[in-house]
């Protein structure tokens, strides 16, 4: 048995919040809009570099803790130590202790990307056994095909391999979903590409779950292919400063796809690029576009 303890408070207080009820005991806390669900709910975007958004101004702040008769008097000192000199309303409730990889896994269903093209958990059976099935689990790595970003990357493949002669590099490849995609729509060579040793490596389980041949390098490697069709899905930052070297490795005639990027963002990554190529929305879902260009 887990207690979870949720109390609301403002922006400027919820880091320091959380910080202290880890201090008191919590086994782990977390910050959440308190008007999710509602028309005042705020969505929050960010990346690495760039300025984000302030907490939401009601933050509702949860912490899990083990069992005990003090609790409330150290959460309400955890509080004060954060600066809140009224505490506000402490809510508690029993967590009891469940099989959390099953509870887990009941999050995840297969996701479907078009008629033929197809994400199902390794837990799931294939809704349509004759379709392409990618079996990819979520995992440390980004890319489980649930995020926008993946599936207009994922829908812009089904349409541009040409089965048994595109070369594909997937540059921040994550999970290797897109690669993986790739050689099972016929690409004849796919190469993915990232700086995180452990993306590299699930990217590589992947492949051998999905029972394809996936090159694998990290960035700090030599990269001097050039590829039919290059596909970046990271975030607009890296996108830019990208630019040059994936546009280089594009073959004359290739084409280029990237998203991670917000609408908002589009017009920043587009004039970007234009010193080496010309890029335009070629598609957008939920506030996310994908934008494409041909050598």
């Amino acid at each position: 048995m887990w207690i979870s303890v949720a109390l609301e408070t403002d922006a400027a207080h919820a880091d320091a919040l959380s910080e202290a009820l880890l201090e008191v005991g919590a086994i782990s806390a977390s910050v959440e809009d308190a008007d999710a669900g509602t028309e005042r709910e705020t969505p929050q975007f960010g990346e690495p570099g760039s300025p984000t958004t302030p907490l939401w101004v009601t933050s509702r702040v949860v912490a899990l803790f083990e069992p005990a008769v003090d609790l409330v008097d150290r959460v309400a000192t955890a509080a004060r130590e954060a600066g809140i000199a009224d505490v506000p309303a402490i809510r508690l409730e029993e967590i009891a202790e469940q099989d959390w990889v099953r509870l887990t896994q009941s999050q995840f269903d297969p996701i479907p990307i078009s008629d033929r093209l197809w994400i199902v958990p390794s837990w799931h059976d294939a809704p349509d056994p004759a379709a392409i099935n990618l079996v990819v689990d979520p995992g440390l790595a980004f890319g489980t095909g649930s995020h926008p970003t993946t599936r207009l990357c994922l829908q812009w493949l089904e349409h541009v391999v040409t089965p048994g002669k595109s070369s594909v590099l997937d540059y921040g490849c994550g999970s290797g979903i897109l690669g993986i995609a790739a050689a099972r729509l016929g690409a004849a060579d796919v190469l993915g590409v990232d700086i995180d040793d452990a993306a590299l490596t699930s990217a590589c389980d992947n492949a051998e779950r999905n029972g394809v041949a996936l090159r694998l390098r990290h960035s700090r490697e030599a990269l001097p292919e050039r590829f039919d069709l290059v596909v970046a899905n990271i975030l607009t930052n890296p996108l830019c400063v990208l630019a040059p070297l994936l546009v280089d490795r594009i073959a004359s005639g290739g084409r280029i796809a990237l998203s991670g990027v917000l609408a908002s963002q589009a017009q920043q990554v587009i004039d970007a690029y234009l010193p080496h190529i010309g890029l335009v929305v070629g598609a957008e879902h939920d506030g996310w576009v994908r934008l494409e260009g041909m050598k």
